[in-house]
């Protein structure tokens, strides 16, 4: 197994693009919210009394912000354990460097195209696709790595 050093080309690159990805998932939070207030539309009570909106659960727009917001939760954690398992395999800097920047990019896209500027499939399809077959990649390395060492 591969030692983890900060000092590692591989390693500082999985922790800035995993910041990158804790960022835009804070960020995405941040905009459900966001669209929420900015039509006065909330899903509890006590926010809607106290923002003088109303409880809609429903809405089009909120709820497209809301799901992007739940792929990111679904997607952006295993990504995180998938990735540092990754790092135990010695894996190429340049390579492991190039799925960490591919997958931050396209969540990124994935984000624009489906909750800021809606685009047309398969447009949301191909970034979601990409980093689902990132995280594959990355966990069936780590389990051929592993088992060719028993």
């Amino acid at each position: 197994m591969a030692a983890i050093e900060l000092s590692n080309p591989t390693v500082q690159s999985y922790i800035i693009y995993s910041a990158i990805l804790a960022l835009k998932l804070l960020a995405v939070g941040t905009l459900t919210s966001l669209v929420r207030m900015g039509k006065g539309i909330f899903s509890n009570p006590e926010d809607a009394k106290a923002f003088k909106g109303k409880v809609k659960l429903d809405d089009p727009i909120v709820e497209r912000t809301r799901r992007a917001h739940l792929n990111d939760l679904e997607n952006i954690p295993a990504f995180w354990i998938l990735g540092a398992l990754y790092l135990t395999t010695a894996p190429a800097a340049a390579w492991a460097t190039l799925l960490f920047r591919v997958y931050t990019v396209c969540r990124v896209i994935h984000t624009l195209v489906y909750a800021v500027i809606p685009l047309p499939q398969p447009a949301r399809g191909i970034a979601y696709m990409v980093p689902y077959i990132i995280k594959w990649y990355m966990g069936v390395q780590v389990i051929l790595y592993y088992l060719s060492a028993l």
